[in-house]
């Protein structure tokens, strides 16, 4: 019998709950991350930025009137070769809350959290995800240079770049790093997360799990280039600028952003004849004809 250890595996999660306030009326009768980025759901995004660090077991956390939504969009994942869960949180208290709902199914593993309205892109993007993938003994943040910090959590270093600490929306930020929507964590979140108690905003912060990692010397920070694209699309100029910017770079260049049948296809998850089926399901589309045209490289 093989040693439990050669069975270690990350898990994702994609937190998707929420009420999408600051989008209203957009989201009075649907999910925020099932509203369109150009072409695609917004929660292709952060599925295929997960499909692309290797991982293939998902959670997805959603509200409760979404979840039917959520199943019938992307079934249980087997069309893309991976694995999609779903569960339910009843009431939204904070990104921390994830790995309380997602104790069962992370099961003593390791895991990646994103939240479902996050959009990363860029050249080097998929090497860096994979790398940090491998990495299952450390916790590792990523941090984005902004120009309105206060925003987010917040990353403090000193001169030598070593990271002193991370604040939760500090009104005064000590630098421009913010902490994006993606976490990679040891198997010792949950236990982290438990020791929480809610914030003076009535949340689980996710910061305090960073922070926690820092105190025992085991949290990295990877920080994301000028060749990285970073958006937080919870906003309705992000929103539009993230159409605006993925409008650009498919238009251009022929290829697509977030497309979870081509990252499962490149990555011999399916097969050509899966991929073109997938693509006849949706041929009368310019993204169908898209994965059709895949297959003539």
């Amino acid at each position: 019998m093989k040693d439990k250890k050669d069975h270690i595996n990350r898990k994702g999660i994609i937190l998707a709950g929420g009420t999408g306030s600051r989008l209203a009326p957009l989201t009075i009768s649907v999910s925020k991350q099932l509203i369109p980025i150009y072409d695609k759901p917004m929660i292709y995004y952060p599925i295929s930025t997960l499909m692309m660090a290797g991982i293939r077991e998902i959670l997805i956390i959603c509200s409760e009137y979404d979840l039917e939504s959520f199943k019938k969009l992307l079934n249980d994942g087997k069309q893309w070769g991976i694995k999609f869960e779903y569960a339910v949180q009843k009431k939204p208290e904070g990104i921390a809350q994830a790995f309380l709902i997602a104790e069962e199914f992370l099961n003593g593993n390791p895991c990646a959290l994103i939240l479902g309205d996050n959009l990363l892109y860029g050249s080097d993007l998929i090497n860096q995800l994979i790398m940090v993938n491998k990495n299952l003994s450390n916790a590792t943040i990523f941090g984005y240079q902004v120009k309105d910090p206060e925003r987010y959590g917040v990353i403090n270093f000193n001169e030598n770049k070593h990271v002193l600490s991370i604040q939760e929306k500090p009104s005064n930020p000590e630098s421009h790093y913010a902490v994006t929507g993606l976490y990679f964590y040891t198997n010792k979140v949950v236990d982290y997360a438990k020791t929480l108690k809610l914030s003076s905003r009535g949340e689980f912060e996710i910061t305090d799990i960073n922070n926690l990692y820092l105190k025992e010397n085991n949290l990295n920070v990877q920080i994301l280039g000028r060749g990285i694209a970073w958006f937080d699309t919870g906003t309705f100029d992000s929103l539009q600028e993230a159409n605006i910017f993925i409008k650009t770079i498919e238009n251009r260049q022929g290829l697509k952003v977030g497309s979870p049948e081509e990252i499962s296809w490149r990555f011999g998850w399916i097969d050509d004849k899966q991929l073109l089926h997938l693509g006849n399901k949706l041929k009368k589309s310019s993204y169908g004809e898209y994965l059709i045209e895949l297959l003539k490289e």
